[in-house]
């Protein structure tokens, strides 16, 4: 199997190189990601300036390239381009991997998530992706184990054919210890609830105003019953299966009929 692995919190971020170790034995994998932080990108791309890259040896293990660019960007080249120039221009991955992002994209962070963005960039090309994200908080972080609680996730998924188009969104709960047990593995929806934050209002030396975000991401208004949020707060690994079509079909014959 070949492998492009990109991530949204940099190439030299812990979460990738844990990742990285976790699922080299699945086969050849390719490391294209972000040359610094770009969370809560989305699914941003750049149109108006190059994308820089660089060759790092992140570690003895990992060597990638870094772009200067998004998530998205990072697929998108990785994908059309990079990955012709390694193996032909007839050839695709067979996956690609974003993660293991340091904090969890549950409800609507999914929105938000330049690590979901770039999972559904390869999907929308043709390459199915899986995202793999990590809830953050209460002690020191276990990478090492929250990486092989990921990798036995993902071999469950890829137990099954994953259709060229699908985005699988994986989040592992809380490891704080290299001794955590393997937390349960449950199918389940996206939260759908707005998140509960708000801006501080500031003031500069200057007098000008200025908000500053505050809240933690993982606050909302409802959580429903049997949702993502729910079941990760319960200590279980969630997989959700996502899709980037945005058409409201439920919705959308009644539209058609209004508007002919």
């Amino acid at each position: 199997m070949k492998i492009l692995l990109t991530n949204d919190d940099g190439i030299t971020a812990p979460g990738i190189a844990a990742l990285y170790d976790a699922i080299a034995s699945l086969g050849e994998i390719v490391v294209v990601a972000p040359a610094g932080v770009q969370s809560a990108m989305s699914h941003g791309i750049t149109f108006h300036k190059p994308l820089m890259t660089r060759d790092v040896q992140v570690n003895e293990r990992m060597r990638g390239i870094s772009v200067e660019g998004t998530p998205a960007d990072c697929v998108k080249l990785g994908l059309r381009t990079i990955w012709a120039e390694r193996f032909g221009a007839q050839s695709r991955p067979d996956l690609v991997i974003s993660g293991m992002n340091s904090g969890a994209n549950v409800g609507i962070n999914v929105i938000y998530s330049g690590t979901i963005a770039a999972a559904i960039e390869a999907a929308f090309l043709g390459v199915p992706a899986i995202a793999v994200s990590l809830h953050m908080g209460g002690g020191p972080v276990a990478w090492s184990r929250a990486a092989h609680i990921a990798r036995a996730a993902i071999d469950r998924v890829l137990a099954f054919p994953l259709d060229a188009h699908r985005v699988m969104s994986i989040n592992v709960p809380r490891t704080l210890s290299d001794n955590a047990p393997m937390p349960p593995i449950r199918v389940v929806r996206m939260n759908t609830a707005a998140g509960i934050d708000r801006h501080e209002r500031r003031e500069s030396p200057e007098g000008h105003a200025y908000y500053w975000p505050c809240g933690n991401g993982m606050e909302f208004f409802h959580t429903a019953q049997g949702s993502d949020v729910e079941a990760l707060s319960e200590g279980n690994v969630t997989i959700t299966p996502l899709w980037y079509d945005l058409t409201d079909d439920a919705s959308l014959a009644a539209w058609v009929d209004r508007l002919g």
